[in-house]
């Protein structure tokens, strides 16, 4: 499970206190709301059927995708299915391929969603080894389902833009910069990416 509520303004409260501006703007909207996801092959095989569709699109997908494996589905059941049928619940070739890639590594034991390394970039690396999961959605999953702290997804263009805004840059920075800018918020970086979410969204700013 990722970070709660609780601790999400445990991590903004430690970083209030260090950094004047993300207190002020904390001051101003408030904690953001948890975004929890469920650990294990799933939830990052949901995200490799969302890939580049709309919310809709993809959840329609996934309720074909449950309706023809079954609600509790192993890796097996769709390793078991041929192309015709994952393409009939809306998977393309290349969706089918990197469905395959995890579902392959799972059943074979070679990836255990529940004993990844406890270090952030060792987990990063082995997540990565699937294909079609680059390191924006290893480092999304680490966030959402196992609630690590300090993950910092600097490719994300919502987290570039809430550190452009809250540090009045007059252009959004790119990925290594926002990398590098980051630092500064470790090791509470997983709140703080949230936080520029929540931040970017404010319909108040």
């Amino acid at each position: 499970m990722g970070l709660t509520a609780e601790i999400i303004m445990r991590e903004m409260d430690a970083l209030a206190a260090k950094d004047e501006r993300v207190g002020e703007e904390l001051a101003r909207i408030g904690y953001p709301a948890p975004r929890l996801r469920d650990r294990g092959y799933k939830t990052l095989l949901r995200t490799i059927v969302g890939q580049q569709v709309s919310v809709a699109a993809a959840t329609s997908m996934w309720n074909k995708l449950e309706a023809e494996l079954g609600e509790d589905f192993t890796p097996s059941c769709l390793l078991k299915r041929d192309f015709d049928t994952l393409r009939a619940c809306g998977l393309s070739r290349q969706k089918q391929g990197y469905a395959r890639s995890l579902c392959e590594l799972v059943d074979a034991g070679e990836l255990d969603f529940h004993k990844l390394p406890a270090d952030d970039e060792e987990a990063i690396e082995e997540l990565t080894q699937i294909k079609g999961v680059g390191r924006w959605s290893a480092e999304i999953y680490l966030l959402f389902a196992e609630g690590r702290t300090d993950i910092w997804p600097a490719g994300d263009l919502a987290v570039q833009e809430g550190v452009k805004r809250l540090l009045d840059m007059e252009e959004r920075p790119k990925e290594k910069e926002t990398r590098d800018l980051g630092e500064r918020w470790s090791p509470h970086r997983g709140a703080m990416a949230i936080f520029t979410w929540h931040y970017y969204a404010n319909p108040a700013l």
